[in-house]
């Protein structure tokens, strides 16, 4: 059977976020206080990255209470062909809208973490946790971009194509 694309997108990437957060925020603590009196970067990149840590799960938690559960329903309803009624948010470019500019505030913060940790690459002083913890807020930026894109150009348009289908 056909896996929707939020499910997908929960499952892998939701799941990815919400079980890589603990660690990367213990390992970007650990450096401010072993390295920050050399690297003072590392106080604004533990910063953003807790700041991005708080908003993501929210902006998650959003998607699979309020976004997603209707993305579902018009799925069913296109199936069932049966009526859906009116979501409580409106349209629904209006919840779309909210997670599109999310996704440009995490998508700018993560350029200034980069920038801050120029392209990910410890200093010649880095220890092992200094290069496990930028190897992974790495990973954790190139799995946000490819999170964002599922939604904003492969979900978010068939979302809106539906509801436009649904409410013709």
């Amino acid at each position: 059977t056909r896996r929707s694309s939020d499910l997908y997108i929960v499952d892998t990437h939701h799941k990815y976020v919400e079980k890589t957060i603990p660690a990367l925020k213990a390992y970007l603590q650990k450096l401010e206080h072993v390295h920050g009196d050399r690297h003072p970067e590392l106080f604004e990149i533990r910063r953003l990255f807790f700041e991005a840590a708080d908003a993501l799960t929210i902006h998650m938690k959003k998607e699979e209470l309020i976004l997603f559960p209707y993305i579902k329903a018009m799925e069913e309803a296109q199936k069932s062909h049966f009526p859906l009624s009116k979501p409580h948010f409106g349209h629904i470019e209006n919840p779309i809208h909210m997670m599109e500019d999310d996704h440009a505030g995490e998508g700018e913060r993560f350029r200034i973490i980069s920038e801050l940790s120029h392209g990910y690459t410890p200093p010649k002083d880095g220890c092992q946790t200094y290069r496990v913890a930028f190897a992974m807020l790495e990973e954790f930026e190139y799995d946000l971009h490819t999170h964002i894109h599922l939604e904003n150009n492969i979900l978010f348009p068939k979302a809106l194509e539906a509801f436009e289908l649904l409410n013709s």
